[in-house]
């Protein structure tokens, strides 16, 4: 064997162990989530099921059905829930409407409004735009708990506590994250294109609407993306506006189950923790190749 396919080899050999060490979380909580009661007590590590021809009538149990007694924290055998998607306790049905409401307005907020401040900062001359860009970039410096308080009255003094509002309605005005990494696409894009564009009569909301943003969907993607990410993931924000759980978002709704009785079963725990990555799992997967492409070509000219 030749030298280099001894590198290829080894160099495979490792990929698949880094590989594999990334995604055995993932395994475990998906072999968790189709597994009986009975079997995630016994305290052994398994990924999988013992018996894989029952996990069928498992995942039924777990996910809609089943019912599952569980040990409270006083040691007491306490009466156990009912399927993930069927509990009376939990709603993760409206809690995803929830989610999807707020990662949709947010999603088009965003990409919408950092493309906007992105191009006014990549392709238009005016004075100062480079010191302002600076401070905009400074804002990435600031840390959520650091404007946690002053938020909380100010969406308090428009009554929006309680509400879905203060957790789309800042997506508006753009990230500093975001501006950046279009700023950067939009450098790429020929100054060609929009000198031709002008010399047509085409004004700079023309250009934006009708040559840039066309050229710039892999990093639009990769915005749209990052910021799905955020609000999905996102538990601070909806645990300090939120007071009501008609108004939870998954996140916040998978705390509340887990809450509830002070312990929930590790298999309809895992069940519900699946049915909260799924959406975003199928929605990456549909999304890879022009994300990456959007990764790649961002940021290679400063």
């Amino acid at each position: 064997m030749s030298r280099s396919s001894l590198a290829n080899w080894a160099r495979a050999v490792l990929l698949a162990i880094v590989g594999g060490l990334w995604v055995a979380p993932l395994v475990w909580m998906v072999g968790t989530s189709v597994k009986p009661q009975e079997e995630v007590t016994t305290g052994q590590f398994q990924l999988l099921p013992r018996e894989p021809a029952r996990i069928g009538l498992y995942a039924y149990e777990n996910y809609y059905a089943g019912r599952a007694r569980f040990s409270g924290p006083d040691g007491l055998e306490r009466a156990g829930y009912e399927g993930v998607l069927t509990s009376d306790n939990v709603h993760f049905i409206l809690y995803l409407r929830n989610t999807l409401i707020v990662a949709l307005l947010g999603v088009c907020g965003m990409v919408l409004s950092s493309a906007i401040a992105a191009y006014g900062f990549a392709r238009i001359q005016w004075p100062g735009r480079n010191a302002i860009f600076l401070c905009v970039l400074t804002t990435t410096m600031i840390p959520f708990p650091a404007i946690m308080i002053p938020s909380y009255f100010l969406f308090k003094s428009f009554g929006w506590i309680g509400t879905l509002a203060p957790l789309w309605v800042p997506a508006l005005f753009g990230n500093a994250f975001n501006i950046f990494l279009l700023r950067q696409f939009f450098l790429q894009i020929p100054n060609d294109l929009s000198e031709a564009a002008r010399l047509d009569g085409l004004s700079h909301w023309g250009i934006f609407w009708r040559i840039i943003l066309p050229l710039s969907r892999p990093a639009l993607v990769v915005v749209a993306l990052f910021h799905t990410m955020f609000v999905w993931n996102d538990f601070l924000g909806p645990l300090i506006y939120l007071n009501h759980q008609e108004t939870f978002t998954l996140a916040l709704g998978l705390q509340f189950y887990q809450a509830q009785h002070g312990g929930t079963p590790w298999n309809l725990l895992m069940a519900a923790c699946t049915l909260v990555t799924l959406p975003l799992l199928v929605l990456f997967a549909l999304s890879q190749r022009t994300f990456i492409e959007g990764i790649a070509s961002t940021g290679i000219k400063g």
